[in-house]
């Protein structure tokens, strides 16, 4: 089967189900996208890797990658191996002493590792015959930034009468108390009105 690489577009909150996120990923150079519903641990885990905030304390995905680097375990590639009503099913392909292994993944889990990694994401072209959607807006690939920002549904906020300054307080506050919902409205607050 052919794989076909992924990258990540961006993270919106999710319409259809409450606390959730959706998780969008996309073809370089085209305009399919990969949504993934995802829940909010697995959705902070990847914005905070995104961003490279970096947390008081290692989260779980953070464990992980250093136990593997410990014992000299590589993710070489996360493969988005399996489309079954409605649920995406991922494999972590990994390398020890030259030797490769599949280990079975929630497709949010091997996200958050593969950007911990620093690894591909690929999935079948029969995934995303099936799972994908075509949106209007512009085929990833061209900005290098683009697949870095994480766009979110406009949600109002209440930081209108803060300085940048004090903005920026609020967000490492807000980070040392692992506190990472309110960070990236934050962090959110400071890029918008940093870009006018």
């Amino acid at each position: 089967m052919e794989k076909v690489k992924l990258e990540i577009v961006g993270m919106s909150y999710s319409r259809s189900q409450s606390g959730a996120y959706a998780l969008i990923l996309g073809i370089p150079g085209q305009k399919k996208r990969l949504p993934i519903i995802i829940g909010n641990s697995e959705a902070q885990a990847i914005a905070i890797e995104l961003e490279k905030m970096k947390p008081s304390r290692p989260l779980t995905h953070d464990l992980f990658a250093s136990f593997a680097k410990h014992f000299e375990i590589s993710v070489t590639e996360v493969l988005i191996n399996k489309f079954e009503e409605g649920i995406f099913f991922s494999k972590l392909i990994c390398l020890r002493d030259n030797k490769i292994s599949e280990i079975d993944s929630r497709t949010s889990d091997a996200v958050a590792l593969a950007l911990r990694f620093n690894c591909p994401i690929y999935t079948y072209q029969n995934i995303i015959n099936e799972a994908g959607i075509m949106l209007d807006d512009e085929p990833i690939g061209d900005d290098p930034e683009a697949n870095q920002d994480i766009v979110a549904d406009e949600e109002p906020t209440d930081f209108t009468d803060y300085l940048i300054s004090e903005l920026e307080d609020m967000l490492k506050t807000a980070i040392e108390k692992e506190n990472y919902e309110e960070a990236s409205k934050i962090r959110d607050e400071i890029k918008r009105r940093k870009k006018l």
